[in-house]
């Protein structure tokens, strides 16, 4: 029986269907509670919708059960990633590869968190940070109808709680728009939210661009000659030195990369999308985004047993 409700569990999570994934696998522990694969496959399915403290709990429980298990440590050490523990995540992956040093899950998985450690140190304390401190954070947002479907949405109140946690974590979320939305609110302004090219906006966004008329000249104003309007209006020209266009040249190749990556991805591609990946971090290592991705694809590699 338990194998039964163990199949339809994978079954489930390889359908994308998570919840459902989570629901036979405890109905599976129900029957064989001292099976180490069954917390390990609930782990998974727990960290794919962003509940990473119940990822942990059974990743913990796995190592309990089969201490020489390699995989268990891995489990462990994505549900230290997601709660933003970096530290233990180290641990965790370092103990994996004590029992298989030539493991590329965990040594992959290692390197990354080494380098979100090395950036979180390198970023500077946000400006922001306090905002979210406080005891009506959550009305705030739930009161604008800009932001209150954000709440319903697992992986940006995982977010948040990050933020609330380590303030200086917002840097590492500036690029999601609704986390632009929600600053917008709190902090009393109109960000703008727009997609930028080849982004899809979030369908609960509904930002609409404003602008301001200029006002109408005055009698003063109205004497400069056309030449002198435009010379005034453009800005000087800027030398670009040919490190900047090195560098720029990178990122748009980096770009490039990851949307081959995700493209793979899609497929199930998930060899060829780590090696776009790859190369995007390579190209760019200063956009965590490339790291995260090629950690969410060893996540699905690594799925269910």
């Amino acid at each position: 029986m338990a194998d039964e409700a163990k199949a339809k569990g994978n079954a489930a999570f390889s359908a994308g269907k998570f919840e459902e994934a989570i629901k036979h696998f405890s109905d599976a522990i129900a029957l064989s509670p001292t099976n180490h694969v069954l917390f390990s496959n609930r782990s998974a399915s727990y960290a794919s919708i962003h509940k990473y403290q119940e990822a942990l709990d059974d990743a913990q429980k796995t190592v309990e059960l089969k201490p020489d298990w390699v995989k268990g440590y891995s489990r462990l050490g994505a549900a230290y990633v997601g709660l933003g523990k970096f530290d233990d995540a180290e641990s965790a992956y370092k103990k994996g590869l004590e029992l298989d040093p030539s493991n590329e899950g965990l040594k992959s998985g290692l390197s990354d968190v080494v380098a979100s450690k090395s950036r979180t140190r390198a970023a500077p304390p946000s400006p922001f940070g306090d905002i979210f401190s406080g005891p009506d954070l959550f009305v705030k947002l739930t009161q604008d109808p800009r932001t209150r479907p954000y709440l319903q949405q697992p992986d940006f109140v995982q977010m948040l709680n990050d933020v609330q946690k380590n303030p200086s974590h917002l840097n590492l979320y500036l690029k999601d728009q609704r986390m632009m939305q929600v600053l917008g609110v709190l902090l009393g302004i109109g960000l703008q939210t727009w997609p930028k090219d080849g982004e899809e906006s979030f369908p609960d966004e509904k930002t609409e661009k404003t602008s301001q008329a200029a006002p109408p000249p005055t009698s003063s104003s109205s004497k400069k000659s056309t030449a002198e309007v435009k010379e005034a209006s453009e800005p000087e020209p800027m030398d670009i030195f040919e490190d900047d266009k090195e560098k720029k040249k990178k990122k748009a190749e980096a770009i490039k990369e990851k949307e081959a990556g995700n493209a793979a991805y899609k497929k199930k591609d998930f060899s060829t999308a780590i090696e776009h990946y790859t190369k995007a971090i390579e190209l760019d290592d200063e956009d965590i985004s490339y790291i995260t991705n090629r950690a969410a694809v060893y996540l699905e590699m690594g799925k269910v047993c």
